[in-house]
């Protein structure tokens, strides 16, 4: 394999405009993107976005620069703009294929090595000057559009899976509907004891898992429980082990429980069950099943958010416990299903890259042994 810096791989297209109206139709911030998905599902702006924005086309490749650990990367679907804490990408063709790029982009082998080039401790940012001098080991032209082309045949499988686990989640939705449709609602504060985020001071934050985890925003959230990530140790906020986290800033309304004692910051708040922490995970389900109610609840011109008066004030069925637990039971069967989904999903691509390295070592093998023969 030959090694080539980064500069020599991809061209960091640094094109910009100030929006107009019509742009906020073809927008993409990094809320858009979803972590290992390379497709774009949603885009657009209630109002023109402020301050400059990367011009993008259709077929680059976009990278969210700030907040890495994130691992979002995508192929811009239509001519836009894009965020400016992001990169858009364009390969080099003479040394990377066009449809491996994109694949290669999103790959743990690339992405871990830019992670680790992040500055800044609230919102770590890649910066152009650092990434371009980073090294890469590639295989061949030839080897790389064998790749893509294997690659792709099981990037289409696993968005397949995505469509059958995003059918699951409707089903839930449509439980929820039809259990609760009629029963009465209340605001969420009757229910629930509710804590709005706020971040500390960036000079307590650390990874070295010194004080107590610190959640900022969804960067942590996995299919239903927090992943650790940064930590502080000069907590404001504090959220109990077994509440409900929501996003109240983009992408609103997303929830995860945490298994720990944490520090909340402003893109974030915390939810616990008034009568015992063993429902919160109606909330958690619940929440997830009114995903269209909290997403016209998020205003704001750059970033949607909601407020504190709004969550508090947000009707929810005022179910008995038994009823809400039937619905729990309901929901956590499905997610059994939508698991099992997930795991036969699960293939990494970036494995490939060392998959190509052995087929290399082995070719050359079977090359020696032939001229032994």
């Amino acid at each position: 394999m030959a090694k080539y810096r980064f500069d020599q791989i991809a061209i960091n297209s640094t094109e910009k405009k100030k929006p107009v109206e019509e742009d906020r139709f073809t927008y993409l911030g990094l809320e858009h993107l979803d972590s290992g998905s390379l497709k774009v599902t949603r885009f657009g702006s209630e109002v023109a976005p402020i301050g400059e924005k990367l011009v993008m086309h259709k077929g680059d490749v976009l990278f969210g620069k700030r907040r890495a650990y994130q691992k979002k990367v995508a192929i811009a679907p239509f001519d836009g703009i894009f965020s400016a804490h992001g990169m858009v990408l364009r390969p080099k063709q003479d040394v990377i294929d066009k449809d491996f790029f994109p694949l290669f982009i999103s790959s743990d082998y690339f992405l871990d090595a830019a992670i680790k080039i992040s500055v800044g401790s609230l919102s770590p940012t890649i910066n152009w000057r650092d990434l371009k001098e980073l090294e890469f080991e590639l295989p061949d032209l030839d080897t790389q559009r064998k790749l893509a082309e294997v690659l792709w045949s099981i990037n289409d499988t696993m968005e397949a899976y995505k469509k059958l686990i995003s059918a699951t989640d409707e089903l839930v939705k449509s439980q929820f509907m039809e259990q609760f449709g009629s029963t009465e609602k209340v605001p969420l504060e009757e229910l629930a004891t509710i804590v709005m985020g706020q971040s500390p001071t960036s000079d307590s934050y650390n990874t070295e898992g010194m004080g107590v985890p610190f959640y900022q925003g969804s960067g942590e959230f996995t299919d239903k429980y927090v992943s650790d990530g940064m930590f502080c140790t000069v907590p404001t906020r504090m959220a109990k082990a077994g509440d409900v986290l929501m996003s109240v800033r983009a992408p609103v309304g997303t929830v995860n429980i945490t298994l720990k004692d944490c520090c909340i910051g402003r893109g974030l708040a915390a939810i616990r069950s008034k009568v015992s922490a063993e429902y919160n995970e109606y909330f958690l389900y619940a929440f997830r099943a009114m995903t269209d109610v909290l997403d016209s609840m998020g205003h704001g011109s750059t970033v949607l958010a909601i407020n504190k008066n709004e969550l508090h004030k947000l009707l929810m069925p005022n179910a008995s416990l038994p009823e809400q637990m039937s619905f729990v039971a309901f929901a956590q069967q499905s997610d059994k299903s939508k698991f099992a989904s997930l795991n036969c999903s699960n293939l990494n691509l970036s494995r490939c890259l060392a998959i190509s390295k052995a087929i290399q070592w082995i070719c050359l093998f079977i090359l020696l042994e032939m001229c032994v023969l």
